[in-house]
């Protein structure tokens, strides 16, 4: 038997795919094809210099061997695949504002699914909590982002991450090159996440870490005894928010620099996403930046 999505689930599918779509419209319209940049550029063939052409690209070890100007000419890789991999772990859904972490990852990964269907590339999607789960293969075809947002649908359960073990499968399960973009708080052993986003780098995939963070998380701006809910199998925790709050800034200063080195020693995109930021502004600062390397 064939299970209906309730009303709440349809109305918040609905929600999504409303966001996602304002902030294609809005802030990503005039990023077309912007994710190609930096990827997948193959060589495909010479051709012989002429007057006004880049020097950069003229192939040395060709003119060694007959001292003629010769230029490497490059192509990108048609139809380019993105895979859109969000963690939908216990801690994904707290949240202080609007939004909630799990539902600032769906709306940005539906946002870059409905500007690559766009562009004519194609889109792969997964979740994972303590298991890969949902996955969808790779597919240019509009009903895509409709399975998509039908997988986002259901909130997050009690489940623990297991972070690092799941990029691993995932290394292990994508067979085509592309860019993998991961959408979680990385709740886990940052040497065991960067283990696995390093095993993505090795198997040829571009990686793009989005680290969604709740404003609350980063600020801490909790003033009375507080009883903080433990998540992913942690206990509660009652205290005195003033007396730990510089400690606790230190170590996730700690925690998001470890992390945000690890990537870019990984040549790996590092992102913070903030829930209390305008998403679509982020996503557009983060293409632009990544159009004009």
């Amino acid at each position: 038997m064939i299970r209906t999505p309730d009303a709440d689930v349809l109305a918040r599918i609905r929600r999504l795919e409303l966001h996602a779509r304002s902030i294609v419209q809005g802030y990503l319209s005039g990023m077309h094809r912007s994710l190609h940049h930096g990827f997948a550029v193959e060589f495909a063939q010479h051709r012989e210099y002429s007057p006004g052409d880049d020097i950069k690209h003229i192939d040395w070890k060709v003119y060694a061997r007959n001292e003629r100007y010769y230029l490497k000419q490059y192509e990108l890789e048609t139809n380019l695949v993105g895979y859109f991999v969000v963690d939908r772990s216990e801690s994904m859904a707290y949240g202080s504002g609007e939004l909630n972490k799990y539902d600032a990852a769906c709306v940005s990964a539906l946002a870059l699914s409905y500007m690559m269907v766009q562009q004519s590339d194609s889109v792969g999607f997964a979740m994972f909590d303590d298991a890969l789960r949902n996955v969808l293969r790779p597919s240019g075809q509009p009903s895509q982002l409709k399975d998509i947002g039908r997988l986002m649908g259901p909130t997050p359960g009690r489940e623990k991450t297991r972070t690092g073990a799941i990029l691993h499968e995932l290394a292990e399960r994508l067979t085509r090159r592309g860019i993998v973009a991961i959408f979680t708080d990385a709740f886990d052993e940052v040497s065991d996440v960067l283990a696995g986003v390093k095993h993505l780098r090795h198997a040829g995939h571009e990686v793009v870490f989005f680290h969604v963070m709740d404003s609350a998380e980063l600020d801490f701006p909790f003033q009375q005894s507080t009883l903080f809910q433990g998540l992913e199998q942690l206990p509660d925790l009652m205290t005195d928010p003033r007396g730990i709050r510089e400690s606790y800034i230190e170590e996730v200063t700690a925690f998001r620099t470890e992390l945000q080195k690890g990537c870019r020693n990984l040549h790996c995109d590092y992102v913070l996403l903030r829930t209390d930021a305008e998403i679509g502004r982020v996503l557009a600062n983060y293409l632009s930046v990544r159009m004009a390397r």
